[in-house]
């Protein structure tokens, strides 16, 4: 296999496209609510140094492993992995890590879109004035409505999905470039008018200090294996999104430093977000809060309590729904490339039947929130008692199938691909950038997502066996 090799289905303009593409996918709605609310939680500023040194040490090496893998395959994530354990002479099966990285991305977005379609829902009331004046019982029953309604779920999931699908659907540079652009650009000016408003609000340096006071006293081994997870999740690892974007990246291009700059761009959404987040939230008297309520339920009370809301509101959730657009076109663009591939169809036939089928299988999302509410297929298992379908796909990808890929992709990449190979193709030569990217794959990063896939699935406490916890 020579570097000139292109992917039929084109390529990236530039290094940048590469790179907002990526951020592009890396940038979603656990950026917007997670990342903050845990930094604050676990440390602030000193959470986010632990954070960035786990990104250097776990994300990146891992990340350029996985665009190297697909550049050098130029193909889907099934065919680059067969093509390129072929060209390690190693077993056929390691096709089977771009199946799992495919049917991940498949399993996300059949969920993801249900939960996106909630931002556009909100993106829709809030420029109506719906939440102007809002009590804290009235946005929670536009939320419970929202949700427990599965005709009106389901037009949302609908919507979403054909807005991602209208993208895919018109190719690498037609589509999925041109999307990218303007998104990305548009979700860094959104954030930065949101920071604005919120330098505005009264309480711009309360919400500083939560997010970037160092408090190493609050750092503990739980923080730590926190920090180690985010890093690894937030960079859209395992689930053959990267490889395949890694497969149209010009040859000439910078493994190493794009990377690098997908990373930390990751981390500044996240960063400008708790910082137009937590000022609102604090000035409103509210407590910041975690998970999807933070949006969804506290939010809108304050965005209909403050001056000027109504419009910030409205461009608080068209930020979402961006972060969320440009993730969800990479998490299906595995799927269609390989149908493209194999099946020797259109893009966009290959587009409408891969997004009709997670269109479908997304309906056991909706219906998990209403009519399959009280709905357990697991409650024989312990752990799983009180688990929806939505709950045990969440759990399925998340904790399971991210973290083995991401396992095998820093096995393949330095004990099964042939070194030449490797050193041809991130470009850093055989000098100590490479051999330290090479450690780390070879030793620390397949250590580390270890122990994050032991401590999510709850098979050891770490915090106790190190005897660090609080």
């Amino acid at each position: 296999m020579t570097r000139a090799k292109q992917s039929i289905h084109g390529s990236w303009s530039s290094r940048l496209a590469f790179v907002l593409a990526a951020t592009g996918s890396a940038v979603g709605l656990g950026n917007i609510w997670k990342f903050p609310y845990i930094a604050g939680e676990h440390g602030g500023g000193a959470f986010v140094l632990v954070y960035l040194a786990c990104i250097a040490v776990i994300g990146i090496p891992i990340m350029m492993a996985e665009v190297m893998l697909g550049r050098r395959g130029r193909q889907s994530p099934i065919n680059s992995m067969r093509t390129l354990a072929a060209e390690a002479g190693a077993s056929r099966y390691w096709s089977w890590l771009g199946w799992a990285g495919v049917l991940a991305g498949f399993l996300i977005l059949s969920y993801y879109s249900v939960i996106a379609g909630w931002a556009l829902a909100y993106a829709f009331r809030a420029v109506g004035g719906t939440f102007t004046g809002a009590t804290a019982d009235g946005v929670a029953s536009i939320f419970e409505r929202l949700t427990g309604d599965p005709e009106r779920l389901m037009g949302w999931h609908t919507l979403f999905m054909v807005m991602t699908m209208i993208v895919v659907a018109r190719g690498v540079r037609g589509g999925l470039e041109r999307a990218v652009k303007f998104l990305v650009p548009s979700l860094f000016v959104l954030l930065l008018l949101l920071d604005g408003y919120a330098m505005a609000s009264g309480a711009f340096d309360q919400g500083l200090a939560f997010l970037f006071r160092a408090d190493f006293a609050k750092i503990d081994a739980n923080g730590v294996l926190i920090a180690m997870g985010h890093a690894f999740f937030t960079l859209s690892l395992g689930m053959g999104a990267i490889m395949v974007y890694g497969s149209y990246l010009p040859a000439r291009a910078s493994i190493a430093k794009s990377t690098i700059t997908i990373a930390l761009l990751d981390t500044l959404v996240a960063l400008l977000a708790g910082m137009a987040i937590f000022p609102i939230v604090f000035v409103n008297g509210m407590e910041p809060g975690a998970g999807p309520g933070l949006i969804f339920q506290t939010l809108p009370i304050a965005f209909g309590h403050m001056p000027g809301g109504q419009v910030f509101g409205t461009l608080f959730f068209v930020l979402l729904v961006f972060a969320a657009w440009t993730s969800s076109i990479s998490l299906i663009e595995p799927a269609v490339a390989w149908l493209v591939e194999n099946r020797a169809m259109s893009r966009v036939r290959a587009s409408v039947i891969t997004g009709l089928t997670t269109w479908l299988f997304g309906l056991l999302t909706v219906f998990s929130f209403n009519i399959w509410s009280e709905f357990r297929p697991l409650s024989f298992v312990s752990v799983f008692r009180n688990a929806t379908v939505f709950d045990l796909l969440d759990y399925l990808t998340a904790n399971i199938m991210l973290p083995l890929g991401g396992f095998a992709i820093a096995v393949f990449s330095v004990w099964v691909m042939k070194r030449p190979d490797s050193v041809q193709e991130l470009a850093l030569g055989d000098g100590w950038a490479y051999r330290l990217w090479r450690v780390l794959v070879r030793y620390v990063t397949p250590v580390a997502v270890v122990i994050i896939f032991l401590n999510v699935t709850g098979l050891v406490d770490f915090s106790g066996f190190l005897g660090l916890s609080e």
